[in-house]
């Protein structure tokens, strides 16, 4: 009677487990997008429909930075060795826009069916998961992208990005690369990185640690306020594009009053200044899809 007790307890504690335990990552219909965002509970890739992007050739002075980046995307799309890789700097000067206009151009000149991957801030504890489902789909190549990645003083998950990309037993899988935005050189907010070279026994020791996620990322990638030239440059490629109906000498005075009032110049700023003026002229902005 005990026996069948203990047993039959064995089975309830058994079924409670399997129940609380994280259901496994659905297979993905990679045919269904060339973009995707990972959701880490349930986990799963979900398709997008339409991607928010601009076209590579409005993305103005950061030739040498989208030069690099196009580079190391076309070799990883043609199955060679590429890096991982860290678009850092000023606010609003194209960082994400680079890598959705870079993954679609390659698909688009190359013939390549690179996998554009979104994953959240919040779920990059479930990185390692989304990892293994990249790795059970080797016909396919994936770049997984966190926009904004940075990380607080007391935030411990950037140990689970460190072993994730570099560190862990299995390793990065061939066919997928990291690449990340942030405001942040090192990813974690320099207070927090001076706050262990104060406090630490060993500060040199104790500062490396911290500042050792962002040498996972083979190419660091640095993004700089641009002059009013370059702004006004930004400016006229998107009248352009978009066809905005508006003499340049008033399309300069309204923009150069525009970032006046901003405070800041920036890709972001000249896109925000080109959405008014077409509002103003009665004009729909046909973004490319």
């Amino acid at each position: 009677m005990t026996q069948e007790t203990d047993a039959t307890l064995l089975a309830r504690i058994a079924a409670a487990l399997e129940r609380m335990a994280p259901p496994a990552a659905r297979p993905p219909d990679l045919a269904a997008s060339a973009a995707f965002i990972w959701h880490a509970s349930p986990p799963r890739l979900e398709p997008v429909a339409r991607v928010n992007r601009v076209d590579l050739s409005l993305l103005r002075g950061i030739d040498l930075t989208r030069d690099i980046l196009l580079e190391n995307t076309e070799r990883f799309a043609r199955g060679l060795p590429a890096n991982n890789a860290l678009l850092w700097g000023a606010r609003g000067m194209g960082k994400s826009s680079l890598v959705k206009a870079a993954h679609h151009d390659v698909n688009v000149h190359s013939g390549c069916t690179l996998k554009l991957v979104e994953i959240h801030r919040e779920d990059i504890e479930s990185l390692p998961q989304l990892m293994s489902l990249i790795r059970g789909a080797p016909e396919a190549r994936f770049i997984v992208f966190c926009d904004d990645l940075s990380f607080d003083a007391g935030d411990t998950s950037y140990k689970s990005l460190k072993a994730a990309l570099d560190g862990g037993i299995e390793g990065r899988p061939a066919n997928m690369v990291f690449y990340a935005t942030s405001n942040r050189r090192h990813l974690l907010p320099r207070e927090m990185i001076e706050n262990e070279r104060s406090s630490a026994i060993n500060p040199s020791e104790a500062v490396q640690e911290k500042v050792s996620l962002s040498d996972r990322f083979g190419l660091w990638l640095g993004f700089h306020n641009c002059s009013q030239d370059e702004f006004l440059s930004m400016v006229d490629g998107y009248a352009r594009h978009h066809g905005l109906r508006i003499a340049p000498d008033e399309l300069h005075a309204g923009a150069i009053e525009w970032q006046a009032t901003r405070g800041a110049r920036s890709g972001r700023v000249a896109w925000q200044y080109i959405q008014d003026v077409a509002g103003r002229l009665g004009q729909r902005l046909e973004l490319d899809v």
